[in-house]
């Protein structure tokens, strides 16, 4: 009778553990590869350069300041177009060096183009720093970098600097799975991923 009853327990035993996924179980591991895996952390990081005629908006941003620093740009003083209000506006050209630089990240049908896009980086998922659940829903905390692609991207971004982020997941029927277009409370990957902050 005892020994019946011992393999009763382990068929239930090993019935509700077959039931269940590993993605039943919200863990950082999990947590990490759903993230690390997901469209919006994995997608490439891009940079439309515009020559010709910019505003002076464009021309002071950080980007468009180390393509100076670099002497990859030249630019001078130009009538802004009745698009680009208000005054001052250049006209921006790639020196001989920024020509060798881009011309290999250059997509063929882009090629003699005033606007273009080049890839400058990628994410890298550093860890998850802490998890907080909720019923079926749960906030995951986690550290990222970014990790240029190419010599462009070594301009914009320095993968030294870490930045933290909250992404929010679901519990579904199926497992786990990181929210990706949620209306607030809830916060998307893609809008977790824009409101970066540096982690200290």
């Amino acid at each position: 009778m005892k020994r019946k009853r011992s393999i009763l327990v382990l068929c239930s035993l090993c019935f509700a553990i077959s039931s269940c996924s590993p993605r039943d179980f919200l863990t950082r591991r999990l947590a990490a590869d759903l993230i690390a895996t997901s469209s919006g952390f994995r997608a490439i990081q891009s940079f439309q350069m515009t020559t010709g005629a910019v505003s002076n908006q464009d021309y002071l941003s950080p980007e468009y300041l180390a393509l100076q620093r670099h002497g990859w740009i030249s630019a001078t003083h130009v009538a802004c177009p009745s698009d680009l209000q208000p005054a001052p506006c250049w006209d921006v050209s790639l020196t001989p060096s920024g020509v060798d630089t881009f011309r290999g990240l250059l997509a063929a049908a882009d090629a003699g183009k005033p606007v273009f896009h080049i890839p400058v980086a990628r994410r890298e998922l550093l860890a998850v720093t802490g998890i907080s659940k909720l019923g079926r829903a749960a906030d995951v905390e986690f550290t990222w970098r970014w990790i240029p692609l190419n010599e462009v991207g070594a301009a914009f971004y320095s993968s030294d600097l870490h930045y933290r982020s909250t992404a929010s997941f679901r519990n579904y029927d199926d497992g786990w799975r990181v929210v990706q277009g949620a209306p607030r409370p809830s916060q998307p990957l893609d809008d977790a991923l824009r409101d970066a902050e540096p982690a200290p």
